[in-house]
């Protein structure tokens, strides 16, 4: 077990006053068996003349936030305390009948995975690129098919920070050949439904030791996915660092696509042109570890 301490901060600048509309700010981890909020403090700059919390269709807290008057700067500044336990190895009991793919989900669990089925952008490209990692023969072992993909994503592909909104759509991942964590996640997501796998979108935050110089995705917020394997259930995988279970990941909000989980989001009454730039920083430090 460990104690983790994230810090988010996000500025916003303009060259003149301007008016504020509402902001929704997804900084509240997911709490689990996995993961315990110990201390939350959200600083908001200038102070919103209304402020609530509310659950989305997903669950996930959101924080709104409503403004009056102008300001040239608006600043978020989130610090949360978290107990993170967390599997190094991790040793996922799947029922036997999905240990192997192809495999069906149950008929009851249809109707509440449907948009986890779903495919937004279908690809022939990604279609072929799914297929690829499927062992010779008429089924493959679940959890190496999703490891190999997983694991192809990182040596295939080169990663881009891009801090500003938006995701590519996965077949122009593959065309490109880089992209963001969230391009990554989103490519994986459309493989894996592409071959009748319910995946999720995962939005949340990643530790990086001082002293680590292989983990991607730290000093912002981070995105991978979850699948979800009966018996298991939603299991997590970062193909931006190719690995498998919640190791070193915070989970903050959960979606079927990236768009219902982007970390903040908000409107500005004013020029376009008004609109200088966009600072975040984000550090996650770990205070203590335990034996969980």
């Amino acid at each position: 077990m460990s104690r983790l301490v994230v810090r988010h901060i996000t500025t916003y600048r303009y060259s003149e006053p301007v008016g504020l509309g509402e902001h929704r700010m997804m900084f509240r981890p997911r709490e689990s068996h996995d993961l315990h909020l110990i201390d939350e403090q959200l600083s908001i700059v200038p102070p919103p003349a209304h402020f609530r919390w509310v659950h989305d269709v997903f669950d996930n807290s959101v924080a709104v936030a409503t403004f009056a008057g102008k300001t040239t700067e608006l600043r978020f500044d989130s610090s949360i305390t978290i107990e993170h336990i967390e599997t190094d190895l991790p040793d996922y009991t799947i029922d036997p009948e999905a240990v192997r793919y192809p495999f069906p989900y149950a008929v009851g669990d249809m109707p509440d995975l449907a948009a986890a089925l779903h495919r937004q952008v279908p690809s022939e490209a990604v279609d072929r690129w799914a297929l690829s990692f499927l062992a010779p023969g008429p089924s493959t072992d679940t959890i190496a098919l999703l490891r190999a993909m997983t694991v192809g994503i990182r040596k295939q592909f080169t990663y881009v920070r891009r801090p500003e909104r938006g995701v590519q759509i996965p077949a122009e991942t593959l065309r490109r050949g880089s992209g963001s964590c969230r391009d990554f996640a989103l490519l994986m997501i459309d493989g894996v439904r592409s071959l009748g796998l319910a995946a999720r979108f995962v939005s949340g935050y990643i530790v990086v030791g001082e002293s680590d110089s292989t983990t991607t995705g730290g000093g912002s917020t981070h995105a991978w996915l979850q699948v979800y394997l009966p018996g298991a259930g939603w299991v997590d995988f970062d193909p931006t660092n190719a690995r498998i279970g919640n190791r070193d990941l915070v989970r903050v909000a959960v979606a079927w696509d990236p768009a219902q989980a982007v970390p903040l989001w908000g409107t500005f009454i004013g020029k376009a042109s008004a609109f200088i730039g966009m600072d975040v920083s984000v550090s996650v430090t770990e205070k203590t570890r335990s034996a969980a």
